[in-house]
């Protein structure tokens, strides 16, 4: 069947490509190549940009940011700040007009998992053989650090490894939906070249899997389980659910409670339980404590409440508090509350709720229309489509969760790729008629 390459945007496509086979090695080359899709986008759309309802709420969000740098405590610090917006919201506007069917974010996905693969490969060659880039290409902004950052945790070409935690909680849940997506298709598709890809993928769940667990990033432990039951709720293979969660409270026995909590040790590796209870990092100071900077984050809000503090100034005020620099309190929204107010963190989740809530429905709506077709080959195309939108929309929850125990939008590599999976979720819901009532022109996403 036809598919669904507007030759208008075939460069864009390219570019975009680029942008995420060089982003994760280097940021300069990566942001080089998203910086001329979004200025590519913005020229071809900008009357449809700047009319797009979904749009005008992204741009009072921008205005609202620059009020609040104007009445920051330290102004400059937050236009600063802004720079770590203005992309995001630039990319978030135009990216939904290349993002607008199902074929590219089939591609989109397929893109990603691929690059996670090379990402591993050199982190476990670092963390295991010291493996480490040479001088000159550090100079131009790709670096691997021998045994990783910090030390003893894969961080790959990334600045920290909580940052490819990030990266790789992402990867590893599309690997897990483009492996559903070919195993379901397994009949309809051609079976060599589907065998070779079922088989790419699942040593990409692997690889991602094992990555995440070498980052030592507890959250994203946490975040990879939830992938794997959101997915196994969504096939309704309850028996591998009940597998799930028995492993998990074993994990949080052999952690926190104290009854026969030595045999359930012997069973589950130390390395887990060790982790999650910070056995293994005995040594912390209360200032270096997650707990201890919400706490800052939240006074900061009750004091300032409405326009908040300005971007970037919890760090010096943490400072002045505690003695000790802190770059963010590791919390997206208690930073956004302290640092923007409640206005502008209640404008953003409202228009990113909505988004999600109409992402929802069209996924119920989707449900309905399989049902009830009698075409074979309609009611495959729906399904295919049902799971690709759940898939995307099942990544960018787990990111936005990531953000309840870290702050993403300070690392560009891993900014670009929230706010690439929000834009996904919007070109299909919003720059697409509803599923049921049309079918794409990209009735084959293979």
């Amino acid at each position: 069947m036809e598919q669904s390459n507007n030759p208008n945007f075939l460069l864009d496509e390219y570019l975009l490509k680029a942008g995420i086979i060089f982003l994760p090695i280097s940021t300069d080359l990566g942001a080089i190549f998203i910086t001329l899709v979004i200025l590519n986008l913005w020229k071809k759309k900008y009357k449809s940009i700047i009319n797009d309802p979904l749009n005008q709420s992204f741009g009072l969000l921008f205005v609202l940011l620059v009020i609040v740098s104007i009445l920051a405590i330290y102004p400059i610090l937050s236009f600063g700040g802004l720079a770590n917006f203005i992309p995001s919201i630039l990319m978030v506007m135009s990216f939904p007009f290349l993002l607008n069917n199902y074929n590219r974010l089939y591609k989109l996905a397929w893109w990603l998992v691929l690059v996670s693969l090379p990402l591993c490969f050199f982190g476990f060659m670092q963390l295991f053989y010291g493996w480490e880039t040479p001088l000159f290409l550090n100079k131009v902004g790709i670096q691997l650090i021998a045994y990783g950052r910090p030390e003893g945790r894969v961080s790959s070409f990334f600045m920290y490894a909580n940052t490819l935690a990030f990266y790789l909680v992402t990867t590893f849940t599309l690997s897990l939906g483009l492996w559903i997506y070919h195993y379901q298709n397994r009949k309809n598709f051609n079976g060599y070249q589907n065998s070779f890809q079922l088989s790419i993928l699942l040593i990409a769940v692997f690889a991602n899997g094992l990555g995440l667990i070498l980052t030592h990033s507890r959250s994203a432990w946490g975040l990879a389980l939830l992938s794997l039951i959101s997915f196994v709720a969504y096939l309704e293979l309850y028996w591998i659910l009940i597998c799930v969660i028995l492993l998990i409270f074993l994990i949080a026995w052999a952690a926190w409670f104290p009854f026969y909590q030595h045999i359930v040790r012997e069973i589950i590796p130390d390395y887990f339980w060790a982790r999650l209870t910070d056995e293994l990092y005995d040594d912390r100071h209360i200032t270096a404590l997650r707990t201890t900077q919400w706490s800052v984050a939240w006074e900061m809000m009750l004091k300032r409440p409405f326009w908040g503090w300005g971007l970037r100034n919890f760090t010096p005020i943490y400072q002045q508090k505690m003695n000790v620099w802190m770059g963010h309190p590791h919390n997206l929204f208690l930073m956004l509350l302290a640092e923007i107010g409640i206005l502008g963190t209640s404008l953003l989740s409202i228009i990113v709720g909505t988004i999600l809530g109409k992402a929802t429905i069209s996924l119920f709506q989707v449900k309905q229309a399989c049902s009830s077709h009698k075409s074979f080959e309609k009611s495959i195309d729906k399904r295919n489509k049902k799971l690709l939108l759940f898939t995307y929309v099942n990544a960018f929850i787990l990111c936005t969760i990531f953000n309840l125990f870290d702050v993403s939008i300070f690392d560009f590599k891993i900014n670009v790729i929230g706010w690439l999976l929000l834009s996904s979720i919007i070109g299909v819901v919003y720059h697409n008629q509803s599923p049921i009532k049309q079918d794409y022109d990209d009735n084959n996403l293979y």
